[in-house]
């Protein structure tokens, strides 16, 4: 899969004069006033990106993302984040070609192939795949973020009516059979750092002593065990008055006995709808999952996760303010050949966020996210399995075009 790092470097080589080229970054610090619980990047059970132990101020990433049209129909993009939590300094978070032949009729198509985030998400369109109206998205965007890329090919054909236009989508793809590991794990989860192509995430240590392994380890996310390709498939209508629906179906088809040394494949499939409309100022977006993931590490052993989760998104926004409220519930339901697992969760979280945007070039967010969880496995960290974390945080993001 390292090939996709050869896309960034032919991007960077473009001249700056070239007319097609573009590049959008930004830079993004932080003031936080952390919650209690040790974050599960740093191997707790914490819901948050950032937790007990953390200091005050964060270097959040810096993120570059450029683009190259070399004919009206073929287009290169490529994606890096410079981020204190990944292996390496510099990594991928996306690298893809796409043609899109110029239509002059209600028909258009387009292909793209490389390794891109599936079209999803309600919520992050801005550059870095981050959240348009807050800085910490649902914990549904935050888990397409951290655990699913599409590495392979989509195709996508439009219908443009006089009152919409009808997009249906389909890929394949591999080099995604873990993906369910961390939902079964670790659990939902809320954070604005999407897995990098070449980085791994850090199992719970608390999960990791409850299987009789040594924390801390980690896990890739995007590796391919058994050869079998996944697939996905959407149907969306854009409605000329501003308003958006799909439903979405995802299958990654990994064997889920499938595994390379110590990491297994996980077999796991969703289904995934939402809606958004514009009204004025104000703006609407409610989305839903539905799931489940499966592993059969041994004949005498299987463990089946459920997963379900929505939010709800309120956001307002006039001149140089944007304001958004979002209510999220969320929750899994773990089975194992033995009986009930102590993975079960459930919860709801809160988000409130004010974005100023003075300037083209800067944008200063500050964010209250309340999450209120209840996990068994809590008790194997010796704290209550009810836990209610509160992260507040200033961003100031600078950003940079050409």
């Amino acid at each position: 899969m390292r090939w996709l790092l050869a896309l960034p470097l032919i991007l960077a080589s473009v001249p700056a004069e070239a007319a097609s080229f573009g590049l959008d970054s930004y830079v993004d610090f932080r003031l936080i006033a952390p919650g209690d619980e040790r974050s599960w990047l740093d191997g707790g059970l914490g819901k948050l990106r950032y937790g007990k132990g953390d200091s005050n101020f964060q270097f959040a990433e810096a993120v570059a993302d450029g683009h190259v049209l070399f004919t009206p129909e073929l287009l290169a993009v490529a994606a890096v984040r410079v981020e204190p939590h990944q292996r390496n300094a510099l990594d991928v978070t996306e690298a893809y070609l796409r043609y899109r032949p110029v239509s002059t009729t209600r028909w258009r198509w387009a292909v793209k192939g490389g390794a891109f985030f599936a079209p999803f998400s309600l919520e992050n369109t801005e550059t870095g795949w981050a959240s348009y109206w807050t800085l910490t998205p649902s914990a549904i965007n935050s888990w397409f973020g951290d655990e699913l890329r599409t590495i392979g090919s989509e195709g996508r054909v439009e219908w443009r009516g006089d009152d919409g236009t009808a997009t249906l989508t389909g890929a394949v793809f591999g080099w995604n059979d873990p993906a369910g590991v961390m939902i079964a794990d670790r659990g939902w989860s809320f954070d604005d750092r999407p897995t990098g192509l070449f980085d791994r995430l850090r199992e719970p240590d608390a999960t990791l002593r409850l299987f009789g392994d040594t924390p801390p380890d980690d896990t890739p996310i995007f590796a391919e065990f058994d050869g079998r390709a996944g697939w996905y498939a959407g149907l969306s209508w854009d409605d000329a008055r501003m308003w958006h629906a799909e439903i979405d179906y995802y299958d990654n088809g990994a064997n889920a006995s499938a595994h390379d040394d110590d990491y297994y494949a996980w077999r796991t499939w969703f289904w995934n709808g939402g809606i958004s409309a514009h009204l004025g100022d104000f703006a609407l977006i409610a989305q839903g999952l539905t799931g489940r993931t499966v592993i059969t590490p041994s004949p005498a052993f299987s463990a089946v996760t459920d997963f379900n989760s929505a939010f709800l998104l309120l956001g307002w926004e006039k001149g140089d303010w944007r304001l958004a409220v979002r209510g999220d519930v969320f929750g899994t339901a773990a089975n194992t050949t033995f009986g009930p697992s102590p993975l079960d969760e459930e919860g709801k979280a809160v988000d409130f966020s004010v974005s100023w945007l003075p300037k083209d070039w800067v944008r200063v967010t500050g964010e209250v996210l309340s999450v209120d969880s209840t996990r068994a496995e809590r008790v194997l960290d010796a704290i209550a399995p009810r836990q209610t974390e509160t992260l507040f945080q200033l961003s100031a993001k600078l950003y940079f075009s050409r």
